[in-house]
C-alpha cells in the first residue's frame, strides 16, 4: 500500500521577510526572479505545483 501526501500546501516563498506566513516552510528570496526560481525548483523536487498569489508569494501546492 502505496501512502502520499495530496491536498496541501508544502512550502512558502516569498521577498518579504515581513509577510506574515505561517503552518507551512517558507523561503525567502532576494530579488523576484530568485523567487521564481526558487518556486520552480521546489515544485520540481516535491512533486509539486507552483502558484503566484499575486500579493509576493508564491505557494507550492501538492494537487
Amino acid at each position: 500500500m502505496q501512502v502520499s501526501i495530496t491536498k496541501m500546501i508544502l512550502a512558502a516563498v516569498t521577498t518579504s521577510p515581513n509577510r506574515n506566513v505561517s503552518g507551512v516552510p517558507v523561503f525567502y528570496a532576494e530579488t523576484e526572479e530568485e523567487m521564481v526560481e526558487m518556486s520552480v525548483i521546489l515544485s520540481r523536487v516535491l512533486e509539486a505545483v507552483a502558484h503566484d498569489m499575486g500579493n509576493g508569494v508564491y505557494i507550492i501546492v501538492k494537487h
